[in-house]
């Protein structure tokens, strides 16, 4: 018995002797390995080389696995090799399924993977892979939310919303269920998003009344909690300027804005949640600035305040300059296009097109890079860029949108149509209503627009005060936001008007005005027209054109980025 009990010792003591070492050559080679990642510049050849060292050990299951999967990352995230890359995921992914308690490399094999079939847009591939990861994950909870909210964005790539809002409603009872408070309101007011995507404004209503209610009674940390009400109130500014209610949101704005100054002050809390599934961000705080920056323009923009518009788009600008010499997340890209698609709205507004033609050129160097980009943001390119698109706008048609503005904008559009027909009277119907609903909501430009039409059809009519009624206010206005079309067209208005009247000073002042506004378009079209970047308005259809490098010309606070 002695003698058995002698051996027996003698094996454990061989076999932990061989543990040790086992751990020791491991730890070494993994030392090695993310030493050269971390290397300035990243070694990523030796790296792979020394993890690939592993197998020849014949390593236990586990470490098999774990090293699996740390290749098939390095090769994903560092280099283009994806078929090294899904094989050595796909055996992590394998393996690891037949080891127990070992989710964290079960998961984020899965989770990794469905990534990289989704990049090769084997879509087909991903969907069942993340079922399958998130019907073994649910005593996991971390993994088990982050897989859930990998397969609704995944389906909301597919624009398939109704089966990504159900995971989402899955998502968050789940999270109720395990007691995750803060991560049940990030899945609800995700889903909330997205039906405000889909139109669908009766179940948007309770969910983000609910969302509010979630929000203010969570008590966690601070950065956390604020996060959530700014994601809260840019669901609620983003569905009033949807709306056209450019008034009512501005105390939402207002305290959106206050929001993210009280962000800003607070310092990151490196104490980790106690629930796991709090272990979520919606958005770094310094995108967030850079939102709000966004749906303030967004504001601006739809109020007419153009100017405001601009100093708010420079600062995202400047501020996306800064994140993308660190930062390569796909959002900021979405965020540099659409605030450069508000800038180039605003040029053509107040008469420079030639600097509206280089920033369209920036955009569509920007879509170059990102199919996805190209795909959600062509229209509004081709928008910008051609005129054939107006012929598609018919006042005959009904309206049937909810937006407020739009269908102001609807009453101006057959105003217009009315007065070219010669239907005075009827013109004016039109123009009132959009007068009314524009000051209701202070749309700035809708109302200079129709003031400066109605002045016209007034003195078309020989109503010369009446005219002179509407046109005055409107030329205040125009100066105000400024729109150098409708200033132009006041002030040969208010020449006639005065010429008609006999009050000869009057008239030469307005004339001089005129004068001034016709060369400074003229002369911004003839530098418009001399720009490479002219030739875009030939383009109609498929991917963008090679850009053209502009030689002279004014340049944009983001001609370093480019």
């Amino acid at each position: 018995m002695a003698a058995q009990a002698a051996a027996a010792a003698q094996a454990a003591a061989a076999q932990a002797a061989q543990a040790e070492a086992a751990e020791s050559w491991y730890l070494a080679l993994l030392g090695f390995a993310e030493h050269f990642r971390t290397s300035s510049p990243p070694k990523i050849r030796l790296c792979v080389h020394c993890l690939q060292a592993v197998f020849p050990f014949k390593p236990p299951q586990r470490i098999e696995a774990r090293t699996h999967l740390q290749l098939g990352s390095v090769l994903y995230h560092h280099t283009k090799n994806s078929e090294q890359a899904r094989s050595h995921l796909e055996k992590a992914w394998l393996i690891s399924q037949q080891i127990p308690q070992f989710e964290d490399v079960k998961f984020e094999a899965a989770s990794l993977l469905s990534e990289l079939y989704c990049q090769e847009n084997s879509v087909d591939a991903a969907k069942p892979l993340l079922r399958k990861a998130i019907q073994i994950s649910q005593q996991t909870p971390y993994w088990h939310c982050r897989l859930l909210f990998q397969l609704a964005q995944l389906h909301t790539l597919e624009k398939d919303l109704v089966s990504a809002c159900d995971l989402l409603g899955v998502g968050a009872e789940y999270a109720r269920v395990v007691g995750s408070e803060y991560t049940r309101a990030l899945f609800l007011l995700s889903k909330g998003m997205l039906l405000l995507m889909e139109r669908k404004l009766q179940e948007v209503h309770p969910l983000l009344t609910l969302c509010g209610q979630i929000v203010e009674n969570w008590q966690g940390n601070p950065i956390q909690k604020e996060s959530l009400r700014v994601f809260f109130l840019v669901l609620q500014v983003t569905h009033y300027l949807d709306a056209g209610q450019v008034k009512s949101v501005k105390p939402c704005l207002k305290q959106l804005q206050q929001c993210i100054q009280t962000i800003s002050t607070l310092h990151d809390d490196e104490i980790l949640p106690s629930n796991p599934a709090d272990l979520f961000h919606w958005l770094p705080k310094e995108h967030m600035c850079v939102l709000v920056y966004l749906v303030t323009v967004m504001h601006s923009m739809q109020a007419g305040y153009l100017e405001k518009a601009q100093k708010y788009t420079d600062k995202a600008l400047m501020q996306l300059e800064k994140l993308k010499m660190l930062d390569c997340s796909p959002i900021l890209s979405s965020f540099q296009v659409i605030l450069l698609e508000h800038i180039i709205m605003c040029r053509l507004v107040t008469g420079h097109k030639a600097t509206a033609l280089q920033e369209i050129s920036q955009v569509c160097q920007l879509c170059q890079q990102s199919p996805r980009l190209f795909s959600n943001h062509a229209a509004q390119l081709h928008t910008l860029l051609l005129y054939s698109l107006l012929e598609r706008i018919n006042p005959d048609h009904s309206f049937p949108v909810s937006s407020h503005c739009l269908r102001a904008a609807a009453f101006y559009v057959r105003g217009l149509f009315s007065f070219f027909q010669g239907r005075y009277n009827e013109a004016k119907r039109f123009l009132r209503e959009t007068l009314k609903m524009s000051n209701a909501e202070d749309l700035n430009r809708l109302t200079a627009c129709s003031l400066v039409l109605l002045g016209h059809i007034f003195y078309v009519l020989g109503n010369h005060r009446e005219s002179n009624n509407m046109v005055v206010p409107a030329m205040q206005l125009a100066s105000k936001i400024p729109d150098m079309s409708v200033q132009l067209w006041s002030s040969a208005l208010l020449r006639d008007l005065n010429k008609a009247c006999g009050n000869a000073m009057d008239a030469h002042e307005a004339a001089q005005m005129h004068q001034n506004f016709s060369q400074q378009l003229l002369q911004d079209h003839i530098e418009a027209c001399s720009l490479p970047e002219h030739n875009l308005i030939t383009w109609t259809d498929g991917p963008p054109p090679l850009q053209f490098q502009a030689q002279n010309g004014p340049n944009t606070s983001l001609a370093s980025l480019l």
